[in-house]
């Protein structure tokens, strides 16, 4: 019985298949062709409307062939960084932050050194408590885990002081539990608009950080890469901040970005002959929230107001550099962090307290863990 149901349903579906057929025939051939009659008077417009009949023909009837649509599918593919609708780094930013009073400064005497109400509040974050959240996996990487994960890489951060700190926070997870070598790498990181470099011998890891406070500093660095055919593991660049302040210019920044996104394009995927055996990992570093009324300069609070910033911003967006809008870098939203964190994780409204930081190199290491898993 149940047998002879589904033959008749089956039997059902392939008639009304056939009468969908027939009808979309009728519709679109049957005008198409009336049309084809009145033009027959001139060769000219026969013709012509010879080829418009076809191709109508054709782009009603190519979604019925499976092999057309799976061409067309591959050759938009070639030139598209493409990124998942739904996925696990979809969720790597959804970060929740307490910020509260300090209690061991509660009774704060006038007399001690603290340079703003900065320094009275203590930063929590962490990762929203959802299903979703479990499922991927995402967490505070300890610093075994980081180790691992990094171990044998090579990193390059390349950018401004934002690109700085993000830095710090990452030696600082390495190596926080050796505080003289720490003290050291201070010392050295944040020597004035210099380039610094170490080598972490116990995971085989080698850290670059290139002073390139412009994005054409960036753009001549991919190019000195490519002249040594050599590549990092790991780029994270970020760069707007010096151009915002100096050229003020959100049009021009759009176009040094464009510029950067044809080199990193030209770039990846690379060809044998460079001896790369898959692309580095690429991520951005997005701008902070910008506090007018806390900037230490005349000149910042002047060039650097709200609606600049929120063009440059859209600049970013509109360049196509980011994975989110078909680039081929994956952003790591300070923004959304500092934002989200607020006033109380600033003292001069545009540097941000180490928690900012250490969130932003805790999603890249996440970020890392994801694409890595979806490999294997």
């Amino acid at each position: 019985m149940t047998m002879m149901m589904m033959i008749t349903i089956t039997m059902t579906m392939l008639m009304a298949l056939m009468l969908g057929a027939a009808a979309a025939c009728i519709v679109v051939l049957v005008p198409l062709g009336m049309a084809g009659w009145h033009l027959s008077r001139n060769s000219v417009l026969l013709f012509s409307g010879a080829i418009l009949i076809t191709l109508s023909v054709c782009v009603h009837f190519t979604p019925y062939f499976s092999s057309v649509s799976d061409y067309v599918t591959s050759v938009s593919s070639v030139a598209v960084f493409h990124r998942p609708k739904s996925s696990c780094m979809n969720l790597i930013h959804r970060i929740h932050w307490e910020v509260k009073p300090n209690a061991s400064l509660l009774s704060f005497n006038a007399t001690q050194n603290l340079s703003s109400s900065f320094d009275f509040y203590e930063k929590h974050w962490d990762w929203s408590k959802t299903q979703r959240i479990k499922a991927c996996r995402i967490h505070k990487l300890s610093k075994p885990e980081a180790s691992h994960l990094i171990n044998g890489s090579w990193v390059l951060i390349a950018g401004d002081s934002q690109a700085r700190l993000f830095t710090l926070s990452l030696l600082n997870l390495i190596l926080g539990s050796e505080p003289q070598r720490m003290d050291s790498v201070k010392t050295a990181l944040f020597k004035r608009h210099s380039n610094y470099s170490i080598s972490v011998d116990e995971i085989g890891m080698k850290l670059d950080f290139v002073w390139a406070p412009y994005v054409l500093n960036l753009t001549h660095l991919l190019t000195d890469f490519k002249t040594k055919k050599k590549y990092p593991d790991v780029m994270v660049m970020g760069a707007g901040l010096w151009h915002m302040l100096h050229v003020s210019n959100p049009s021009d920044y759009e176009l040094v970005l464009q510029t950067l996104k044809s080199s990193l394009v030209s770039l990846f995927p690379f060809s044998t002959e460079l001896g790369i055996k898959s692309p580095p990992h690429l991520f951005w570093l997005g701008f902070p929230m910008l506090i007018n009324g806390m900037l230490n300069a005349h000149k910042k609070r002047v060039h650097m107001i709200d609606a600049m910033w929120h063009a440059y911003d859209r600049a970013l967006s509109e360049s196509r550099l980011l994975r989110q809008t078909g680039g081929p870098m994956i952003l790591l939203d300070i923004q959304s962090l500092t934002w989200n964190c607020g006033a109380h994780c600033t003292y001069d409204g545009m540097h941000y307290d180490t928690a900012i930081y250490e969130a932003a190199v805790q999603i890249m290491l996440n970020s890392l863990l994801i694409k890595s898993r979806h490999r294997h």
